[in-house]
């Protein structure tokens, strides 16, 4: 499971996202970290251009 499914099931906190990241640095996937992470283009923008606390107000919205 990516990042993102996991965080939105509530399996694990948003700051597991750094763990993730650096998983990716380490690893030999040849995916951008946004699809690592199971971002979507608007996602990966807005964590981009805003900031960490951006994205997690964005997923926190897409929770059921």
């Amino acid at each position: 499971m990516t990042f993102k499914e996991r965080y939105l099931a509530g399996e694990i906190p948003f700051e597991e996202i750094d763990r993730y990241i650096e998983e990716w640095n380490e690893s030999d996937d040849e995916r951008r970290l946004a699809e690592y992470l199971g971002l979507n283009a608007d996602e990966e923008d807005v964590w981009v251009d805003e900031s960490d606390e951006a994205l997690q107000e964005l997923l926190d919205s897409q929770k059921a």
